[in-house]
């Protein structure tokens, strides 16, 4: 009985957190002439005309590419620095390192919206405004903390004994980590990775500031600017949030299979 009430409880909560993803298919696939609004709840009708439509209408072809190019970049930079130090901080106990880590906890708690005027003008003083690598830069700094959080708790349940076997036989620590326990990290990694697509997808509030030329617009600003040309066209609206929806769901269900096991391993201190 208690597995049935259960059961039935992860139903509903399913149905709930699915029912914004069935609106947004509703709205970005129904036939203008359809709306909830006159009582029409349920998909009869599919129109795929309005992907169509919206693609070329938002110009989302450079917004795509431009989200690409930045959250792919910062994922490089998170992964490939967040690990290294999260190795040192790991397996490197002097008060030294212990002082450098809860520094960089400490940064979790400062709100980044408050940088936004000095990075403003740094990045105008080093011509950082409208290019891919200031973003790129921007989103990885921010994202690096959590991930060293995460990445450092993971490595302290490495067993040590496989990096000394490769020291021993002639490699470098530098090496023994990155071709030996690297590799073991990708559950963290995964984690990683989700967690940082989204945010860097989704990221609105920096690139509104650092992004303002149309070519280097991203998904977010895309659509944004969709909504000031055209108006409450929530047809185009929608169909434009379902394209743009497309690829970090993507990067989701190919890492999902590792990210609750990754979470929950480095998110417990150790």
């Amino acid at each position: 009985m208690k597995k049935v009430v259960l059961y039935i409880i992860m139903i509903v909560l399913a149905l709930v957190s699915l029912f914004p993803f069935y609106i947004l298919l509703f709205v970005a696939l129904s036939p203008s002439t359809v709306s909830m609004s006159a009582g029409n709840f349920l998909m009869t009708e599919i129109d795929w005309s309005n992907l169509l439509h919206a693609w070329q209408r938002s110009k989302m072809e450079i917004a795509l590419k431009n989200s690409l190019i930045i959250t792919a970049g910062s994922l490089i930079l998170i992964v490939l620095f967040s690990a290294g130090a999260g190795y040192v901080f790991a397996r490197v106990n002097t008060w030294y390192n212990k002082f450098i880590f809860n520094f960089i906890l400490f940064s979790l708690f400062i709100p980044g919206i408050i940088n936004t005027v000095p990075l403003y003008s740094l990045l105008r003083k080093i011509g950082g405004i409208n290019t891919h690598w200031a973003m790129i830069c921007l989103i990885a700094t921010g994202a690096l903390p959590f991930s060293i959080f995460l990445y450092m708790n993971f490595i302290k349940k490495l067993s040590r004994e496989i990096e000394e076997s490769a020291i021993i036989d002639g490699c470098s620590e530098f090496g023994a980590f990155w071709r030996i326990s690297f590799p073991l990290l990708l559950p963290i990694t995964s984690t990683v990775i989700i967690l940082n697509a989204i945010a860097a997808w989704n990221n609105y509030g920096q690139a509104v500031f650092f992004l303002q030329s149309q070519e280097m617009h991203t998904v977010p600003l895309a659509i944004s600017r969709f909504v000031q040309s055209y108006g409450a066209d929530y047809t185009m609206m929608g169909a434009s949030a379902l394209i743009g929806l497309i690829p970090v769901t993507i990067v989701y269900l190919s890492f999902q299979r590792f990210f609750v096991s990754g979470l929950s391993a480095g998110a417990v201190k150790g």
